[in-house]
């Protein structure tokens, strides 16, 4: 299945570098021991950030017109990046407020805090996000929320422990027309539910170490801190402008969860699925197929041009993150740019008095996440739907790594008799303290 040309998937897993599990200290503030606990809702939240990167600047242009959030501090490894952060939240309140850190421990000691937004990289996504957690705040983490199965797991945990909100930033799931095709599919409309489609990028597994330069100062880009539970190794500007995506020691699930932690994760969704997921994982060459204990079988659909022409397989125009759901008497298919197509003339004519709505806005998902801070009510997109749609993902991608079939306990969360699948559950992270 894979060709001559490319590298082992075993063989490339034999190299994968291991280091020394790390204990990094945290502080906790004057909330995580009790002490005004929650966010009363006549008041405003404190927002601070971990990471402000492309994603993230998105993020807070809607975050920033919430007139009940208050961003107040910015922490980032780049001092390029933690600049124009300021810049961005200094500029929409009119004032020179906003406080800047380089080690994002530094900015969780502040007891005023309520809330931090996580938009690092993936390496960080679940080591910033379960500190937060251990300093009182509570959370909303951009996916995906861990590149292991062990941390999505343990970032469950820590945060059902800690009692703190937590909202996964697969926004999608509060975007209309993805709500709307759910529906269609969990109310019958479709008929008997049979067969889920989620778009991914053609896997890869990359360890390309890019060419050595110069580590510069601390202060302009802490290499140690960008790096974080990840594998050491040198600096190259390229990597912190984002050349980090599809390597395995920073990336996640042979790049599947780039797209498949939204597109899977509305899957298991419309398939009333938030409590499982799918039993068996078989890859090909084009696709991985997964199959339901209740029967429905899930297409994890691999898509060599994402960004352009689909084939006939998929509907163009429709834009990016489709997903497609087959029921016995109609399908519906929709995607980012908020159009739905229905295979019934009769479904379709009444889908065309819906409102189109680009699934890229945060707006809807942020203000879910921001409500439960202050109502204590799970979010959306809760710990323990990220958990079960991001280790379907993470289950999938193995599958395809190891080129054969696995099958998942889903009350363990642990493979049936595979201990080279088990061991692939975690990774050993860097000492970086």
């Amino acid at each position: 299945m894979t060709p001559k040309s490319e590298p082992n998937r075993r063989d490339f897993l034999a190299t994968a570098a291991a280091t020394t599990a790390v204990a990094a200290p945290y502080f906790v503030s004057a909330k995580a021991i009790g002490a005004g606990a929650n966010v009363a809702p006549s008041e405003k939240i404190t927002l601070g950030v971990i990471g402000i990167g492309p994603r993230c600047t998105y993020d807070m242009r809607s975050i920033l017109k919430l007139d009940d959030v208050q961003a107040v501090a910015i922490s980032d490894v780049q001092k390029s990046r933690r600049d124009a952060g300021k810049q961005l939240v200094d500029g929409h309140y009119g004032n020179d407020d906003c406080q800047l850190f380089g080690d994002f421990r530094e900015m969780l000691a502040r007891e005023d805090i309520d809330a931090v937004i996580v938009a690092t990289g993936d390496r960080w996504h679940a080591a910033a996000s379960i500190l937060a957690a251990e300093a009182g705040k509570d959370v909303y983490s951009e996916k995906p929320c861990g590149i292991t199965i062990g941390d999505c797991q343990k970032l469950s945990r820590v945060f059902a422990a800690r009692k703190r909100i937590f909202q996964a930033g697969t926004q999608r799931r509060s975007v209309p027309n993805f709500q709307k095709v759910v529906q269609l599919a969990q109310s019958g409309r479709l008929g008997s539910l049979e067969t889920l489609y989620a778009t991914v990028y053609v896997p890869t597994l990359g360890n390309h170490w890019l060419p050595p330069q110069p580590t510069p100062p601390k202060e302009i880009c802490d290499w140690n801190m960008w790096l974080g539970p990840a594998p050491w190794r040198p600096y190259n500007e390229k990597y912190v402008q984002g050349r980090w995506r599809g390597e395995y020691d920073f990336d996640s699930g042979a790049r599947l969860l780039d797209w498949g932690a939204h597109t899977l994760d509305l899957c298991q969704w419309a398939n009333q699925a938030d409590d499982t997921l799918p039993l068996t994982y078989e890859p090909t060459d084009k696709n991985i197929t997964c199959t339901y204990a209740n029967g429905v079988k899930l297409v994890i659909d691999f898509l060599k041009d994402p960004f352009g022409d689909r084939g006939p397989r998929w509907i163009t125009r429709l834009g990016t993150c489709p997903v497609r759901f087959a029921g016995s008497e109609s399908s519906v298919e929709t995607g980012d740019e908020g159009e739905i197509v229905a295979s019934s003339t009769a479904l379709q004519n009444e889908l065309a008095q819906t409102k189109r709505v680009r699934g890229l806005d945060v707006s809807a998902h942020a203000r879910n996440f921001f409500d439960c801070v202050k109502s204590r009510r799970q979010t959306v997109c809760n710990p323990t739907v990220m958990r079960r749609s991001h280790i379907a993902c993470h289950a999938a991608a193995l599958a395809w790594i190891l080129d054969r079939k696995l099958t998942i306990d889903p009350q363990t969360e642990t493979f049936v008799d595979d201990d080279e699948a088990n061991r692939l559950r975690f990774r050993a992270a860097r000492d970086w303290t």
